[in-house]
């Protein structure tokens, strides 16, 4: 994504299901479970570079020793300085102790985060800032061992305020910018409510059936209990992605199912989807169970999952974004006449490449069939230079845009600032015949179109080309995400700026007017959630002209060069993505109530000049 935007966070939910001694003497280290924790949270990295953190819990620890382990960081690198520390730790005790490595039981004792249960978690900071207390987990400490409280998720909140007002909490300045401490306060209160009726046997299942329903947002969420029990739930949309694999050595969840195959070497079949509404519980002995904790409603899982934030290396994903580049097919063809001779396809590196893959083929595929007619037009007037330079037609493609290692600026002025923002991607000179090449570069999303506008349009017309087509494998985003994805604010999409722009240009700014007093009365009645205001925003307009508009607001008064927007249809969003069907950001169907109230208080902050998230 040319764009930056924040990413989404990432789980990774490891419970050894053998004793420690076990694995020392089947893989040969008793650091199984952190070495496989770190290699499930490192393939997850995409997930997270704002922070990580991990918990752990220890089996069957003695009364008075301490059981519950959390270590966290906002390093650099914080998945590296997290297993540093803890290799720190291993390698002070090998000094005094040289074999120590080869005694389960002296290890367990003295390394504190070598537990059964082990939860490992990749932030980015969609909520709250982005100092070390907001990473997870987070813990709650008691002296009744049931009571404890490790979690960590991947998910956003939008009702933060009133689930602290459930529970009687007076949330203070730090828990009122963290959707997981509201989260945590909830589920902990029904924990310690089992724990008081029930304390030789937690019922799990009917807490989370207890606290689940309250929570308004897409999640997916690891827990660790003190007593041993664990537990991984997800939304009963199943916004957000789960997946689980279980042998008899251990119980694995992440947030990707490439992550948990490349670590464990497994097939596919065997890495399961956890399903909307579903929750994975695992027993302090070891023994697990699926629970159905909400009931299931309409499946609307994240379509950027398989857009642009999963690793592409699972095998559906790939092929998933290879139909979204080949979907594009046939509105690039008319974009450029069908004049495969004169163009040139690229990629804006480097998570679009794959799209690029699939549009390179769908390009292929067209011009053998051209190639094929017009042999068999010829009849009997073949000849050898006439075959030979048919058969030998091939799609152009360049490698145009390569970003330059991430530069980093201490310039404050803005003029500073555009320079050096400039400079992020260079280009290939003497692969474009000027004024006579069209240009045609993949994209796998458009949001802000800062980049485009700022860096990459301005390097691109430096080739000269007769024209520059931008192509974005997603369709436009229109509407903010609640759900995992730092996108709230309206004015950051350069598609609600290109709408705002038409309406103002066709003089209706009236009707921004009657629709922001239309946000307040519902406001004032308590109904922010009921409509999503802000599609009548786009209603006067068809998709055409908005691209039309974000053509003109992405070219810089220097280029000269025609500039053509080209953007994913709905349609074939669906039809590369059939079992990710989120598409709120596009279409503003939102599958939970909050996320109307959100896109409509977007809208109310912009309208008062409010440089402010919409939750």
């Amino acid at each position: 994504m040319s764009d930056e935007i924040k990413h989404e966070c990432g789980l990774a939910f490891i419970r050894l299901r053998k004793p420690l001694s076990y694995y020392l003497q089947q893989y040969g280290t008793v650091l199984y479970g952190l070495n496989k924790l770190y290699l499930l949270m490192e393939k997850q990295h995409n997930r997270g570079q704002d922070g990580a953190g991990i918990a752990a819990v220890k089996l069957n620890v003695e009364p008075g020793h301490p059981f519950l382990y959390r270590l966290r960081s906002n390093a650099n690198q914080p998945i590296a300085d997290l297993f540093s520390q803890i290799l720190g730790e291993v390698k002070e005790l090998e000094k005094y102790q040289p074999d120590i490595a080869r005694h389960p039981g002296l290890m367990k004792g003295h390394i504190p985060s070598l537990g059964e249960l082990l939860l490992g978690h990749l932030r980015y900071g969609t909520h709250g800032r982005n100092n070390l207390e907001f990473c997870h987990p987070f813990i709650k400490r008691d002296i009744v061992p049931a009571r404890n409280l490790a979690l960590g998720g991947n998910f956003n909140l939008v009702n933060t305020e009133e689930l602290f007002a459930l529970v009687n909490v007076e949330a203070g300045e730090f828990q009122k910018q963290s959707d997981l401490a509201a989260m945590m306060e909830v589920i902990h209160h029904f924990l310690v409510r089992a724990d008081e009726q029930s304390p030789a046997l937690l019922d799990l299942v009917g807490i989370l059936r207890k606290a689940l329903p309250l929570f308004d947002g897409g999640f997916t969420v690891g827990g660790l209990v003190g007593n041993g029990d664990s537990f991984v739930f997800r939304d009963a949309n199943g916004i957000r992605p789960a997946y689980y694999y279980v042998s008899p050595d251990e119980i694995v969840a992440a947030s990707e199912r490439s992550a948990i195959r490349t670590v464990f070497n497994v097939g596919e079949n065997e890495v399961h989807e956890l399903m909307p509404g579903m929750a994975l519980i695992v027993r302090a002995d070891g023994s697990y169970s699926l629970e159905k904790i909400l009931a299931p409603r309409e499946r609307r899982a994240c379509s950027f999952e398989r857009i642009y934030f999963s690793r592409g290396s699972d095998e559906k994903i790939y092929r998933e974004r290879i139909a979204l580049g080949y979907n594009l097919t046939e509105q690039i063809l008319t974009a450029i006449n069908n004049d495969l001779k004169h163009t040139i396809f690229s990629f804006i590196p480097n998570t679009a490449e794959v799209a690029f893959y699939g549009l390179w083929k769908g390009m292929d595929d067209y011009l053998k069939r051209i190639v094929i007619q017009r042999i068999m037009s010829w009849g009997k007037e073949i000849t050898e230079e006439k075959l030979s330079e048919m058969v030998n037609r091939k799609i152009r493609i360049e490698k145009i845009a390569i970003k330059d290692v991430k530069m980093r600026t201490f310039i404050t002025e803005d003029v500073g600032r555009n320079e050096m923002v400039q400079h992020v991607y260079d280009i290939t000179y003497g692969t474009v015949e000027k004024g006579v090449d069209t240009l045609v570069v993949i994209d796998d999303s458009i949001v802000r179109g800062t980049t485009l506008r700022e860096s990459i349009v301005r390097m691109l017309a430096r080739l000269e080309p007769k024209k520059i087509i931008v192509v974005s494998s997603a369709p436009q985003i229109r509407y903010p995400d609640c759900y995992g994805i730092d996108m709230s604010k309206l004015v950051d999409f350069i598609a609600f700026r290109a709408a705002i722009a038409l309406t103002k240009e066709k003089g209706k700014e009236s009707c921004l007017e009657e629709l922001y007093q239309r946000c307040r009365e519902l406001q004032r009645m308590g109904q922010l959630h009921t409509e999503n205001v802000v599609r009548q925003v786009y209603k006067p307009f068809s998709t055409e002209e908005i691209s039309e508009k974000i053509a003109m607001l992405i070219r810089p008064p220097e280029v000269t060069t025609p500039i053509q927007v080209i953007y994913q249809t709905i349609e074939s969003l669906h039809l590369a993505c059939p079992t990710n069907t989120g598409d709120w950001y596009f279409t503003g169907n939102y599958p939970t109530p909050g996320g109307n109230r959100v896109v409509n208080q977007a809208f109310l902050n912009y309208m008062e000049g409010k440089n402010v998230r919409g939750y």
